[in-house]
């Protein structure tokens, strides 16, 4: 069996090692001319770092990344809401790694390239069409100018080519753009003294306003590469999200004051993080609709082609890897590479599309929403506001959802 993966990113190269490690060959083709390090700061959970460390990555993520060993839920004004240990403390038998998306993309490429060959990723390589027979698929990429660069054939084809995907639009191309719900996410990471135990994350503010704080690397001098971003309401989500080519594009310190100067964090100086990053960017905070379905005959999604969501509870990344897994095992385990996509499919689309809709209302981060709403004050007691289990029902809740929950002894 081949299968051509369409994308290049933490998905896609993620279900190469998959499927390198069970005898299935694959050929990576992605449409950036090189994969670089791009990106900020990105949590990935223990369930999906437990498939990257079945595949012998675990030493080298220990070398780029930070261990997060804990979580505190504030509100805007830095009143906890919450508080729970995390990864290894937490009880579980692999880290929760901060990590740079690059450096974390970065790693498993490498990985890809040691393992499959240098020919396995070709880049500058758009999809253009693709069409299957009886016998497999075929794929035709071109470059930026419209040239025709590359044909693959394959048994079967991944579209893991994120929110724009071109895979998905050949399903169902009158979906449209993706959906923007008037928030925008500004991030950025500068070098800055450990805060807490150094392997500390800060949430604080719900979904009208949000602020995230945790270190991704070690730094020069002592310090620690330490991640940033705010999300803030500046629509009400009733027009269409920014030009595609404004997604990451440099943000603005005048249009970022107003909301830094609405946060209280006691354990960091928030505001002196932001003065200190020399360049940061904006997105806009966009997802699309869950999918009727996801593969047709030979052909599939995986991650954000398939479920993009909106970023809280630290499960965009993992929950690709959580694809690639599943993907992988289901094409070992079926008889007929068609009855492997239906099955991933029934594996993992309802599953994802309910984190879709939980990330919607906040995700586990939704009960600093529910406290902000009921005491938006402040409070003397958090349990006068909501009780210990009311929170627990929301936090943990989410977390059994989306696959992470501590596992029970």
């Amino acid at each position: 069996m081949k299968a051509i993966i369409v994308g290049g990113g933490i998905g896609g190269l993620s279900t190469a090692l998959m499927l390198h490690a069970r005898g299935i060959a694959c050929e990576v083709y992605e449409q950036s001319e090189k994969i670089q390090e791009l990106g900020v700061g990105i949590n990935t959970l223990p369930h999906a770092i437990k498939e990257l460390a079945g595949l012998g990555l675990l030493e080298q993520l220990d070398a780029v990344a930070i261990r997060t060993e804990e979580l505190f839920y504030l509100t805007q004004h830095g009143q906890q809401v919450w508080y729970e240990k995390r990864g290894l403390s937490a009880g579980h038998d692999v880290p929760q790694f901060s990590i740079h998306r690059g450096r974390l993309q970065s790693v498993i490429h490498h990985a890809v390239i040691d393992r499959l060959g240098a020919d396995a990723v070709q880049t500058g390589c758009r999809l253009g069409a693709f069409h299957q027979d009886e016998g497999g698929v075929r794929a035709y990429f071109f470059d930026r100018s419209g040239a025709h660069v590359a044909s693959a054939r394959g048994d079967i084809l991944i579209g893991a080519d994120g929110i724009h995907s071109k895979v998905r639009q050949t399903f169902f191309p009158a979906e449209g753009p993706p959906q923007w719900n008037g928030l925008m996410l500004w991030r950025g990471a500068t070098d800055w003294p450990a805060f807490l135990t150094g392997r500390s994350m800060i949430i604080a503010g719900g979904l009208r306003a949000k602020a995230v704080i945790y270190p991704i690397a070690p730094g020069e001098g002592g310090q620690q590469l330490t991640n940033w971003a705010i999300l803030a309401r500046v629509g009400d989500g009733s027009k269409p999200p920014p030009r595609r080519e404004d997604w990451s594009r440099i943000g603005r310190r005048d249009e970022l004051a107003p909301y830094v100067a609405g946060f209280d964090i006691p354990q960091v100086d928030f505001a002196a993080l932001i003065a200190a990053t020399l360049e940061f960017w904006e997105y806009p905070c966009c997802d699309r609709d869950p999918l009727p379905y996801w593969s047709s005959g030979r052909v599939t999604l995986l991650g954000d082609a398939a479920h993009p969501m909106y970023p809280v509870g630290s499960n965009g990344a993992s929950q690709a890897i959580l694809d690639a897994r599943a993907l992988a095992d289901c094409l070992v385990q079926a008889e007929h590479p068609c009855q492997a996509l239906a099955d991933y499919e029934r594996q993992r689309l309802q599953l994802t599309a309910d984190i879709v809709a939980s990330n919607r209302r906040g995700g586990p981060e939704g009960v600093i929403d529910v406290v902000e709403e009921l005491a938006p004050q402040g409070f003397s007691d958090i349990d006068t506001v909501l009780d210990f289990e009311a929170r627990q029902a929301i936090v943990r809740g989410y977390a059994a959802k989306a696959g992470f929950a501590v596992p029970q002894s």
